[in-house]
């Protein structure tokens, strides 16, 4: 798996396929590029697809817990690597990593995310979510299935 260097001289591992405008998708939580494998074969026709292994994942060096401002010097590195500039998808917490990028300055042409774990106005669920189930005089949670069954 071909390697680019971070700022702090980091090898992060990635995957380029396709042609056209570069992509750059970020995976999500403990998982590796390969969660985006099928996503980066239905864009290559028309992009130029980076996928990476973020810190500490995969092919790639440092630690999980090296901190954010190590994601978005890694981000950064693997969009110079691109060429410069680039559209950047994230969904989950690898959207957040992409929106906060896109604020800090990041060369993101476009930018795409997919439920980024905000809470917008209530930052809390209201104390009494558990029984405002309309489905179900018992509270939610109880009427969910168990895992199994």
């Amino acid at each position: 798996m071909p390697q680019l260097t971070s700022s702090d001289r980091t090898s992060i591992a990635y995957e380029q396929t396709g042609h056209g405008p570069a992509v750059v998708l970020i995976h999500v939580g403990p998982f590796t590029q390969a969660l985006n494998a099928g996503l980066a074969g239905l864009l290559a026709d028309r992009f130029t697809v980076y996928t990476y292994d973020r810190r500490g994942r995969g092919g790639s060096g440092g630690t999980v817990t090296d901190g954010p401002d190590r994601e978005f010097e890694d981000l950064r590195a693997v969009i110079d690597h691109a060429g410069g500039k680039a559209y950047v998808y994230g969904s989950s917490g690898a959207g957040i990593i992409a929106l906060q990028a896109a604020s800090r300055g990041l060369p993101i042409s476009r930018l795409a995310v997919w439920e980024p774990p905000y809470a917008v106005g209530t930052p809390n669920p209201p104390a009494d979510w558990d029984r405002r189930s309309p489905r179900s005089s018992r509270p939610a949670a109880a009427a969910m299935p168990s895992p199994t069954g």
